[in-house]
């Protein structure tokens, strides 16, 4: 590992965002509650809407662990066919599953290259000709214990407006010309 990727040592916190995978370590100290220096208590919060007797009130709370999430990242030509690949992170991921418009859920196959429970997984699905004009592609992920990413409309989730609590259904839209 070079310098500048924290050379000679470097943590790796399975299952948190890679804010908490620290270079450059010159100690460790074991505290029995988070450690709230001006990274995490200020700059990695999350904000949400909650509904308090009826009223609105804006929540802002420090980031935890990383949630199951996927998304689809880009959408290949291959002669008159087409695939979509993408990748799921957040917890050991079982599988992923894709949604053209408004079809079924389809099975994605996972590149199974990297076994550790915590790795990115890459997928992918082909798309055998596809109609010309917009198409909404949606995927989800599952976790191995079977937690299902939420949809974006899910009230879990439909009020947390950051990244780092916002683990909905992602879904791009593609123009086939």
């Amino acid at each position: 590992m070079p310098p500048d990727n924290g050379f000679p040592l470097r943590l790796i916190a399975p299952g948190w965002y890679g804010i908490a995978n620290v270079k450059w370590i010159k100690r460790i100290d074991v505290n029995d509650q988070r450690f709230e220096n001006r990274f995490m208590g200020r700059d990695y919060v999350t904000l949400r809407e909650e509904d308090h007797n009826g009223e609105t009130v804006w929540v802002e709370t420090s980031v935890g662990r990383a949630r199951l999430k996927s998304a689809p990242a880009r959408v290949t030509h291959i002669g008159d066919d087409y695939r979509i690949v993408g990748a799921a992170w957040g917890a050991p991921v079982d599988r992923v599953e894709v949604k053209i418009d408004d079809g079924p859920w389809m099975p994605a196959a996972i590149d199974e290259t990297d076994k550790a429970d915590f790795a990115w997984k890459l997928w992918s699905v082909d798309w055998p000709k596809p109609s010309a004009g917009e198409h909404a592609v949606t995927s989800r992920a599952v976790s191995t214990e079977g937690q299902v990413q939420p949809a974006m409309d899910d009230p879990l989730i439909a009020k947390k407006h950051t990244y780092w609590e916002s683990n909905g259904q992602v879904t791009r839209h593609v123009n086939i010309v």
